[in-house]
């Protein structure tokens, strides 16, 4: 047996879910994480929210990962992300799948694209669509340079990334503080938004600028630690803030 087939033999998830809900802080879902990506017999693990199309930093759309500094900041620096067919992929389809640069056509794979990820060693891996149960999107990936993963191990990891990624918003809920309540003006701002109001809509109702209303809207999401304001709204309902 291969060192390969030995590592994906590693009980690191028995198939009760009850062992990622047992896990208490996102320290602990990066050290799950770190013991999964070896099992599998990968390098690199991320989970992330899916980007809106307008966004242009994979960095402030990461929750967890243990992609090198480095390469993140090259993949955000060469704006990458705007031409991803990852990310294509992730927005037209909630079906895993996996990739294989040595299999990918360059009329397919830009070169810097191929380069960065060869340099860091990811190869080839797997992504997950998975969401959360107030609707937010996201994703898990495996990556490395092992092989690929068989039809059976994909099933594994799409089980195993549901759960991680649920978890994940359990504990970022659990997070968030009393201090960091929201005030008056953020919880108008929110319901608005809820109710389909654009920003400059808000601030002719408010009696505000629109200016005011966004610094409103973007401190209400990084209290409720969301990445944009559609992810708060939803928190907001979900925790019962806004109606």
């Amino acid at each position: 047996m291969s060192k390969t087939e030995k590592a994906a033999d590693i009980p690191i998830f028995d198939g009760d879910p009850s062992e990622i809900a047992g896990l208490g802080t996102q320290f602990d879902v990066i050290r799950f994480m770190k013991r999964l990506a070896q099992a599998y017999d990968c390098r690199n693990f991320m989970v992330l929210y899916l980007p809106a199309t307008t966004s242009r930093e994979l960095s402030s759309n990461t929750i967890i990962t243990n992609w090198p500094a480095e390469m993140m900041s090259l993949f955000d620096r060469e704006g990458l992300m705007q031409t991803s067919l990852v990310l294509r992929r992730l927005r037209d389809s909630t079906t895993p799948f996996s990739f294989d640069l040595d299999t990918l056509s360059t009329d397919r794979v830009k070169p810097q694209v191929r380069d960065l990820f060869t340099r860091f060693g990811i190869i080839r891996g797997a992504y997950f669509p998975v969401h959360d149960v107030s609707g937010v999107r996201g994703a898990v990936a495996l990556t490395g340079s092992g092989r690929s993963f068989s039809h059976q191990q994909m099933m594994e990891l799409m089980y195993i990334s549901i759960h991680v990624f649920q978890r994940l918003a359990e504990i970022r809920n659990l997070d968030i503080r009393p201090a960091d309540l929201l005030t008056d003006r953020e919880t108008d701002c929110l319901t608005w938004t809820a109710a389909g109001k654009t920003s400059a809509e808000i601030a002719d109702i408010l009696g505000l600028s629109e200016h005011t209303i966004n610094h409103y809207l973007n401190r209400a999401a990084k209290k409720m630690d969301s990445v944009n304001r559609t992810q708060a709204v939803a928190k907001a309902l979900r925790m019962g803030l806004i109606k």
